[in-house]
């Protein structure tokens, strides 16, 4: 099994990747130098998450064997016995203490193939985040029209860019070369540049993670209350009624030709006696460009506020539906409405209306609230290790307790599944986060495929930035990081790559260690939702339920609902009458064809013998023309009358809000989430 579970892992995580990036890529309308470059972003932060544990059961391994090695195999034990009727003592025969075993884990992976391994993801993952990932966004925001000018574009956006790294390192070398009693080697240039990487990145976690360990708890304790949810899904539905009318009427603004152009070519069509093509003003490639890229982002956020709109309508029908039937003694789960997601074929036999009514009634809400308990759990434990990892004697991290009480049996499994899941863990708390941020409508990841180019790439930036740091983080609250537990233990690959913290002992010593503590105070400000009230007072509309405005945006999605509600009601009863009428006079519709084939077959007899034959122009010659005009008008009429819809004359159909209209344009003012486009800025963080 040497290196096979390696292989394994590469394998199931790029498919993975492969799925995730699927889910929210549109693979076949974006570029292809996009996703490539997204899926591998992704595709080597998830190998460092699953690879990790593998190293540490192999570096335990290791560390066994030197154990051994060091003290022996076998230990002499020689008390001294003494003998009270001889008078003498005497020296009893040595006993033999036989340590366990060390035993080669299932996962065991050969020497020298971990350090290569690692070296590669990483240089590979940093090359992608500081280098090409802000190329490729800048390439992909372009609307430029061929591929030298975006990548003119994008080499001036990134001068300013690459241009600072460039004075950074610069001045780190003139000043290394000026002060030679430094005596930095290639080694610790390499591992400071490391350092100055994972500083950064540990810093943004520790913000990121601060927010996700009461975040998702409470949302599962949260989807458990199909009240609060329901509730929750209105005020999201006003907001998004706001934000698509915006898309809809940007997307109309910038389709129509600027008016600066039209003036201009105003003034010269009046002037049109001293017309001259070269006083005509048209727009310069430079102004076509940044059309192009207005459209781009425009259409691209139309239709993605249109799929999303759809998806909340669903799900706001069926929570509606889940009150409905909570109250069933039938206990069969009714739809209001027939579902537009496909389902697979072993649906009807598998998920039954009294299935559906029982874990979407009955077992849903108990699941998610033993499962937010857990996660609780979970996350008051990776606190107080935060808190305390520096600390080993006594041992207070948790996730070190555990995995040195696992070390003690070799149990290389429990260590493997162990650190898995605490990774794990941590990745969701991380990477939800960085889903759910949403700034300027700049950087948003929407699923469904419909997040844009820029951000997916922004987000393969983050991963990489993120990952590194995330992962020493986790070897220093299980002491396998020698620079922050100084212990002398046989080091990981993954921390060999790293490099020695001892080059910059004030990081190691301190900002790796006190810097992680302020988990603590986030975890408090994000529970009290201190954030969400900061900026409600700001004016940024978030759900706070103790607010009026709130309330009002409540009231107001929940009439938007009811009204999309009402739309496909009348939509779903004008196509079961088309059908009803198609069925009742669909043999008075053959009739009809048979009867205009049979005429227009006459009428072609009669034109071929008009034009062999002249015919005079008489009488009754018109009077046969105006007849055949006159059967034409009363077979359109027949037909007419068969394709028409019956009138649907309820009351709701009669209704006058400018709501019902299909109209694209909305009027603005007309709802209280229209009122400012701040909104915006920072929703759902």
């Amino acid at each position: 099994m040497s290196g096979a579970a390696l292989g394994i892992e590469i394998v199931v995580v790029f498919f993975l990747a492969l799925f995730l990036l699927h889910r929210y890529a549109d693979f076949r309308k974006q570029q292809r130098m996009v996703l490539f470059g997204t899926l591998l972003a992704w595709y080597l932060c998830f190998l460092i998450v699953f690879i990790l544990p593998l190293d540490i059961s192999t570096t335990i391994y290791k560390q066994c064997k030197i154990d051994h090695e060091e003290h022996g195999s076998v230990s002499l034990v020689t008390p001294l016995i003494s003998n009270q009727t001889a008078g003498n003592s005497t020296m009893a025969t040595p006993t033999k203490s036989v340590p366990k075993v060390c035993y080669k884990p299932w996962s065991y992976i050969p020497d020298g193939i971990m350090p290569v391994f690692w070296r590669v993801v990483y240089w590979t993952s940093q090359c992608l985040t500081w280098l090409l990932l802000p190329f490729m966004q800048s390439y992909a925001r372009s609307g430029g029209f061929s591929i030298t000018g975006k990548i003119k574009t994008a080499l001036i956006e990134n001068a300013i860019y690459y241009g600072t790294y460039l004075l950074i390192f610069g001045s780190l070398l003139i000043y290394v070369a000026v002060h030679p009693q430094w005596h930095l080697s290639w080694y610790e240039l390499q591992t400071i540049g490391i350092t100055a990487a994972n500083t950064w990145g540990l810093f943004l976690l520790v913000l990121l993670l601060g927010y996700g360990l009461v975040e998702i708890p409470r949302s599962y304790w949260n989807a458990s209350r199909q009240g609060h949810l329901l509730i929750k899904t209105y005020f999201k539905a006003a907001k998004l009624m706001t934000e698509k009318a915006d898309a809809e009427e940007n997307l109309e603004d910038v389709m129509e030709c600027p008016v600066e152009y039209q003036e201009k070519m105003g003034r010269n069509m009046d002037d049109y006696e001293d017309f001259d093509d070269k006083q005509n003003t048209y727009p310069s490639e430079k102004n076509l460009v940044k059309l192009h890229k207005q459209v781009i982002y425009a259409v691209q956020r139309h239709n993605r506020t249109h799929v999303q709109w759809q998806i909340l309508l669903q799900q706001a029908m069926h929570l509606e539906d889940v009150a409905k039937n909570e109250t069933s003694s039938a206990h069969q789960f009714v739809h209001s409405f027939p579902s537009t997601e496909p389902t697979s074929w072993l649906s009807p036999y598998l998920y039954t209306p009294t299935v559906e009514w029982y874990w979407e009634c009955l077992l849903r809400q108990w699941f998610y609230r033993l499962l937010a308990v857990l996660l609780s759990l979970f996350s008051v434990g990776v606190v107080w290790s935060e808190c305390t990892f520096f600390s080993t004697r006594p041992v207070l991290s948790l996730f070190a307790v555990f995995i040195q009480l696992a070390e003690r049996d070799y149990n290389y499994l429990y260590i493997e599944m162990a650190c898995f899941i605490t990774i794990f863990f941590l990745c969701t708390c991380v990477y939800s986060t960085v889903f759910r941020i949403r700034v300027f409508n700049y950087y948003y990841l929407a699923s469904h495929h419909q997040t844009d180019a820029y951000s997916l790439q922004f987000s393969g930036m983050l991963f990489c930035r993120l990952t590194p740091p995330l992962c020493l983080n986790f070897l220093g609250l299980i002491h396998m990081d020698s620079a922050i537990s100084h212990q002398l233990k046989e080091q990981t690959a993954y921390t060999s790559i790293m490099g020695s913290m001892r080059v910059l002992s004030f990081i190691a010593n301190g900002f790796y260690i006190y810097y992680p503590m302020l988990i603590l105070l986030l975890c408090i400000a994000t529970y009290f939702s201190l954030g969400t009230r900061c900026l409600n007072l700001l004016g940024f509309q978030q759900f706070v339920g103790d607010n009026e405005m709130t309330s009002d945006l409540i009231d107001e999605g929940k009439e938007l609902i009811r009204r999309e509600k009402r739309k496909r009601q009348r939509t779903e009863d004008g196509e079961n009458r088309r059908r009803e009428w198609k069925e009742r006079y669909g043999n008075t519709r053959e009739d009809t064809a048979r009867n205009r084939n049979r005429n227009e077959a006459a009428e072609m007899t009669e034109t071929n013998y008009s034009d062999t034959v002249p015919i005079p122009n008489t009488s009754p010659n018109r009077q046969a023309k105006y007849s055949r005009t006159g059967r034409g008008t009363e077979r359109d009429s027949i037909e007419l009358l068969e394709d028409a819809e019956p009138l649907d004359f309820n009351a709701e159909t009669l209704s006058d809000d400018p709501l019902e209209a299909d109209s694209t344009r909305h009027v603005p003012g007309r709802y209280l989430s229209m009122s400012s486009s701040r909104s915006r800025i920072f929703d759902d963080v």
